[in-house]
């Protein structure tokens, strides 16, 4: 079978395109919040230990609890800082969540 020239000519000018574009990327939010995960609380630490580490946080919500027996549906307890927010079950850490850099930040769709 013999090739097209023409064919061949544009997989060639092609290759050397990708080839002299130079390399760039954006930082994603998975990435962002992955490097800089370390300055967050750790799960399992007490109110006490949060406070004591990070200083007193910008706003405690009120604990919210689902419906029926505590054993089931415990207490979540929410305290925001600056960059970050920090979720209690009774009074230890659960979760860490990174807030975002800037409003036009994109991250993961919010689950509807």
């Amino acid at each position: 079978m013999k090739a097209h020239p023409l064919f061949l000519a544009l997989a060639l000018s092609t290759g050397l395109l990708l080839q002299a574009a130079p390399a760039s990327a954006d930082t994603l939010l998975v990435e962002r919040v992955r490097a800089e995960s370390g300055n967050l609380p750790a799960r399992g630490q007490s109110m006490a230990q949060v406070e004591a580490r990070f200083g007193a946080p910008e706003r405690k919500h009120a604990p919210v609890a689902g419906p029926g027996d505590r054993k089931h549906n415990p207490p979540i307890t929410r305290w925001d800082y600056a960059g970050f927010s920090v979720y209690f079950e009774h009074s230890h850490v659960i979760d860490a969540v990174q807030a975002k850099s800037h409003p036009a930040e994109v991250g993961p769709k919010p689950v509807q």
